[in-house]
């Protein structure tokens, strides 16, 4: 005769007593100094319910039908019909896994984080220093967690340590090991006379490039640490020089930006890979020929860190001048800039300029010796709408409505205010 084992009625009962007892039963998580207690109605849901016959009970069976073929006992053709008259009923309580799971991402809000890297900052005599050191992230491994809380209700332990994974930040907070220690380069430029959308995006985009660092050899791109521009990331319409026109797109004025960067890597003797100068002269970045314009996702500002240690990135706005300053260890360079010279000035603005950089080491060995021309052609084969009637066929409604009420902004008249002149770029 088949017999259930005295150890499946032991496990059905354990989990009975533990099911019945939930309700008064303390059970914890723990990740580090982290400690959750579970509501004994969380813990109760933790269970799914079954109902079991036992043969052989000492009392009449409760089952109007015995002769039911709804459980393996009842249809067991070796099972006697007395002991069928005889089951008992019993409720077995087992741990659900998708319960436990939906338990366990309530837990992912409040634990898993990115390692998050350190700010720094620069005191008034510029020496860079450390804002907020870096920290750890986590992230919880869910299904080792399920698996932990589940066998931890199987052998009756009231508490838990989550399967927590450690990730560490890319660099560290230490200066030192950094090798940043000294002002190495800085560079400005003037955007007097922008209008508030030009400002606006300007100070957006500083947003993306505030304590970054470059490791000893690696290629820094402008455009990726930018990341996307557009009106939901940001960024106000404003004029960029786009396909023989200049016209208003969300953006810009980033290019303020990336021609102060540009100047900044020059003057740290850094090796530029990548860099095109505007279509037409702008006035913002005078000297002529010491631009750099950029646009997602080309054309791009590129350079290689060909120092020994990190560099660091910081940047200010005081009045209308943005600073670049990159901080890093000083080697004994030695950086000559030639020029801007102006090789041809035309009438109709268009214009060639040249300049170069020269960088030797401490022995007096060169390092870089590069030229950068530049060719301008003229203002005038790049109109400048005064306005779109027609929303554009690339731009989304959303980005439409914005530049209608940007618009809307721009032409309010401000009597108190002097008029500021046109922009002829970006």
């Amino acid at each position: 005769m088949k017999r259930i084992s005295s150890t499946t009625i032991a496990f059905a009962a354990f989990f009975f007593a533990l099911f019945d007892a939930g309700s008064a039963m303390a059970f914890t998580v723990s990740a580090g100094s982290l400690r959750t207690d579970i509501a004994p109605s969380d813990f109760k849901s933790f269970f799914s319910v079954s109902s079991k016959l036992l043969p052989w009970s000492t009392r009449r069976a409760e089952i109007e039908n015995i002769s039911s073929c709804t459980d393996p006992i009842a249809c067991d053709p070796f099972v006697s019909q007395k002991n069928r008259e005889t089951a008992l009923v019993i409720s077995v309580q087992q741990p659900n896994d998708v319960v436990i799971g939906r338990y366990v991402d309530t837990l992912l809000t409040k634990l898993d984080h990115p390692a998050q890297s350190a700010v720094f900052g620069e005191t008034p005599d510029k020496t860079p220093v450390v804002i907020t050191a870096a920290q750890n992230g986590q992230k919880v491994d869910r299904e080792k967690t399920v698996r932990a809380i589940r066998d931890a209700i199987a052998t009756g332990s009231d508490n838990v340590d989550l399967q927590v994974d450690v990730t560490e930040p890319a660099d560290s907070a230490d200066l030192g090991s950094l090798g940043i220690h000294e002002l190495i380069a800085e560079a400005t430029t003037n955007f007097r006379g922008s209008p508030k959308n030009r400002i606006f995006n300007i100070n957006r985009a500083l947003e993306q490039f505030q304590s970054v660092l470059i490791a000893p050899g690696a290629e820094f791109s402008f455009v990726k640490q930018l990341g996307e521009v557009d009106g939901e990331h940001g960024y106000l319409p404003e004029l960029v020089i786009k396909e023989n026109k200049t016209e208003p797109e969300f953006g810009g004025g980033i290019c303020q930006v990336s021609t102060t960067m540009f100047r900044t890597a020059i003057n740290a003797g850094l090796k530029i890979t990548a860099r095109r100068n505007h279509a037409y002269p702008v006035s913002y970045y005078k000297p002529y020929g010491m631009d750099a314009t950029v646009y997602v996702p080309k054309p791009d500002l590129t350079f290689v860190n060909n120092t020994q240690g990190h560099i660091l990135i910081l940047s200010s706005v005081e009045g209308n001048t943005l600073t670049f300053r990159f901080y890093g260890t000083s080697d004994g360079r030695k950086v000559e800039i030639d020029g801007p010279h102006i090789l041809e000035s035309n009438p109709d603005g268009s214009m060639k300029t040249t300049f170069t950089q020269k960088v030797t080491d401490a022995a007096g060995a060169i390092m870089v010796n590069d030229t950068f021309p530049s060719n301008y052609k003229s203002p005038s084969l790049f109109p400048h709408p005064q306005d779109f009637t027609v929303k554009p066929p690339e731009w989304s409604k959303k980005q439409w409505d914005e530049y209608l009420t940007a618009k809307a902004v721009i032409s309010t008249p401000k009597p108190t205010a002097t008029p500021a002149p046109t922009p002829t770029g970006n």
